[in-house]
């Protein structure tokens, strides 16, 4: 039996969506369908129910299940011990970021680690926050780094820095006349949102709600998937947004977007998330503290 026919059985098992693994594995989803196929040929019986557009496991699809996942776990501990045996900073590792750290905070990051780290090489995986702790669940990735809460327990979180987020404007807007911003004044112009999954948006969401903000109101902002279109459609007049601080500096030095802070206001972590697993990799941990170093330095830098 292939790991190739399990991994993809396990993201199905775990998330219930074909699309959704497909989406995770960065696969289509014939292809995953196929994959699924075979196994259920190998066992001789189905895996899943697909009814009313809903996917579940069968009592089989529950044993394969629970045996993949210590498969995996036996994997992951079996490669570490070697590495670790060995002391081996090489090989390679994927790391998972979230729209704005990918685009934002891991240039520099990445850039500054590989210049001394030549023998590992390094793979980048893009995607929202939901999309990133999917990943780590599925052993899809070795390191997610994330701009939103992480609520699965079986996972090991760990803060790297802190985020302010902040309202943003066009220049000459009527927002950009105040020192601070509150939820009401905020609303009383079209708001634009990431899409379902973006960390920024549930910290977002989260906020306005706590403010007293009006669902309805919230639930009918402009979508859009990355912070740069954000940005865009802000610049062209059709609304306002809260954004990461991290994410404005080229627009504020050209003058093009004006940030207010909230009133009061709005913070969040970065975070690394990682499986909690026995046995340490050598090159993990040397990026995990290289990493650390450089969110200590932009804080001291910030401050």
């Amino acid at each position: 039996m292939s790991d190739r026919r399990l991994q993809v059985f396990h993201a199905v098992a775990r998330l219930l969506s074909f699309t959704k693994a497909a989406e995770v594995l960065h696969m289509t989803q014939p292809a995953v369908t196929f994959q699924i196929r075979q196994l259920e040929d190998q066992f001789d019986t189905r895996l899943f129910d697909r009814t009313h557009n809903r996917v579940s496991l069968t009592e089989a699809g529950q044993i394969v299940f629970e045996y993949s996942e210590r498969i995996f776990d036996l994997y992951g501990e079996m490669e570490n011990a070697i590495r670790e045996m060995t002391d081996d900073i090489s090989g390679s590792l994927t790391i998972g970021a979230s729209t704005t750290i990918s685009e934002y905070m891991l240039p520099a990051l990445l850039g500054d680690f590989k210049t001394k780290n030549l023998d590992v090489k390094l793979r980048l995986r893009v995607s929202n926050t939901e999309g990133i702790v999917s990943m780590v669940e599925n052993n899809v990735i070795d390191l997610g780094i994330v701009e939103g809460p992480v609520t699965n327990k079986n996972l090991l979180v760990e803060v790297c820095r802190t985020d302010e987020l902040v309202v943003i404007a066009p220049s000459g807007h009527e927002l950009t006349k105040l020192a601070k911003v509150n939820v009401n004044e905020l609303l009383k112009y079209p708001f634009i949102c990431r899409e379902e999954g973006s960390g920024t948006r549930e910290v977002t969401m989260d906020y306005l709600y706590a403010q007293g903000a009006d669902k309805h109101t919230v639930n009918n902002c402009l979508e859009l998937g990355s912070p740069e279109a954000v940005k865009g459609a802000v610049e062209a007049s059709m609304g306002v947004s809260i954004v990461s601080s991290v994410s404005i500096s080229k627009e504020i030095k050209l003058g093009s977007l004006v940030a207010i802070p909230l009133d009061p206001p709005l913070t969040r972590d970065f975070s690394f998330v990682r499986q909690r697993q026995k046995f340490k990799v050598p090159a993990m941990e040397e990026l995990l503290e290289f990493a650390r170093g450089y969110c200590q330095k932009v804080k001291k830098n910030e401050e």
